[in-house]
C-alpha cells in the first residue's frame, strides 16, 4: 500500500510541474506582471520559463527601486548597495529593448545611466535622487539621447551642476516637472546616521546658476521644486520670467527668500495654483540671534506662519 502511495506521488509530482511549464509565455507574463520590482526579481529564479517572461520586454519598461520606509535607511547609501543597483539597473535597459519609460531610485551611478541613454531613447520619466556618484558627464547622456523626458528628479544629487539643468532643459521640450531639493542643512539632525557626514558637507551653496538654469531652458515646465535651496530674489525672478507656465513652486526651507521676494517674482504667473513658502523650524541649537538682532527681525525676515524655538 505504502508502495502505490509513493507511486501516485511520483505520477501526481510532474503532472503538477508540467501545468505551471505548460503555461505560455502571455500567461506567465501576465502573472509576473502583478508581483512587485522586488518580487519579480525573485521570480528569476523559479525556472527558466519563469526567467525568460521576466526578460520581456513589456515587463521592463519601468524600473522603481525606491526606500518602502521613512525615513530612509543609510542603506541605501551604501557603495555595496549601489554596485548591484548599477547592475539590475543595466540588466533591466537591456532587456526592454528600449521600451523602459520610467526610471525611480537611488544611490544608481554614471556607469548605469549612460548605459540607459545609449539604450532607451524613450525614457520620459529619470527619478534618481539621493545618487552621490552621478555627474554631469552621464546627465549629458541623457540630454542628447533621451529627449523625451518629462519628469526630471535630482534632489541631493551633489555632483549634478546648473551645466546639466540647461542641457537637459534646451533638449528636452517636454518637460514640465523638476525636482531640485536640497538637504535641510537647517537642521543637520534630519540626516544625521543616515546621510554621510563628509557628503552632507557638500550640499551645493549657488542656487541662483541653477535657478538661471532652470529660467533660460525649461519655457514649458509646470512644477518645480526647490526645498532647501540657496536661491535668492535674483534666482527666483530669473525662474518666474522664463517659466510662465508654472503651476506649481515649492520653496521651502529657502532661507535666503523672505514672503515679499516670493510674491514679488511670481506676481505675473497666471497659472500658479499653489506656492509652498519657506516656512520651516531653526532649532535652538542652530540659531544665532546676533545675526539677525532679535526676534521681530528674524519674524519680518522670514515670515513664517510656524515659528517655534
Amino acid at each position: 500500500m505504502d508502495q502505490t502511495r509513493n507511486e501516485d506521488t511520483d505520477e501526481s509530482r510532474p503532472e503538477s510541474e508540467a501545468g505551471w511549464a505548460e503555461l505560455t509565455h502571455e500567461c506567465l507574463a501576465n502573472i509576473i506582471a502583478r508581483l512587485s520590482f522586488q518580487h519579480r526579481w525573485r521570480a528569476m529564479l523559479v525556472c527558466k520559463s519563469w526567467l525568460l517572461a521576466c526578460k520581456d520586454p513589456h515587463l521592463n519598461s519601468g524600473f522603481v527601486l525606491e526606500p518602502e520606509s521613512v525615513p530612509e535607511s543609510a542603506l541605501w547609501w551604501d557603495p555595496d548597495l549601489g554596485r548591484k543597483v548599477d547592475s539590475i539597473l543595466r540588466s533591466v535597459a537591456e532587456w526592454s529593448q528600449g521600451s523602459l519609460r520610467e526610471i525611480r531610485t537611488r544611490n544608481c551611478s554614471n556607469v548605469s545611466l549612460s548605459f540607459v541613454a545609449q539604450r532607451c531613447p524613450n525614457l520620459e520619466v529619470l527619478s534618481i535622487k539621493s545618487c552621490p556618484n552621478v555627474t554631469d558627464a552621464s546627465m549629458a547622456d541623457i540630454a542628447f539621447r533621451c529627449p523625451m523626458i518629462k519628469e526630471l528628479d535630482i534632489s541631493y544629487c551633489h555632483e549634478i551642476s546648473h551645466e546639466s539643468l540647461l542641457l537637459i532643459g534646451r533638449n528636452c521640450p517636454n518637460l514640465t516637472i523638476v525636482k531640485r531639493n536640497a538637504l535641510n542643512l537647517l537642521d543637520p539632525s534630519e540626516h544625521a546616521g543616515i546621510v554621510p557626514d563628509e557628503y552632507f558637507k557638500t550640499c551645493p551653496q549657488d542656487g541662483n546658476s541653477e535657478a538661471d538654469a532652470i529660467g533660460k531652458s525649461m519655457q514649458n515646465l509646470k512644477h518645480l521644486e526647490l526645498r532647501f535651496s540657496k536661491v535668492t530674489a535674483k534666482g527666483l525672478g530669473l525662474i518666474a520670467a522664463g517659466c510662465l507656465k508654472l503651476e506649481y513652486l515649492d520653496v521651502f526651507g529657502c532661507a535666503n527668500l523672505t514672503n515679499r521676494d516670493i510674491n514679488n517674482a511670481t506676481s505675473e504667473l497666471k497659472n500658479l495654483k499653489e506656492i509652498k513658502k519657506p516656512n520651516f523650524y531653526i532649532p535652538r541649537s542652530v540659531f544665532h540671534t546676533e545675526r539677525y538682532g532679535h526676534w521681530r527681525l528674524y519674524d519680518e525676515r522670514f515670515q513664517t506662519d510656524v515659528f517655534r524655538i
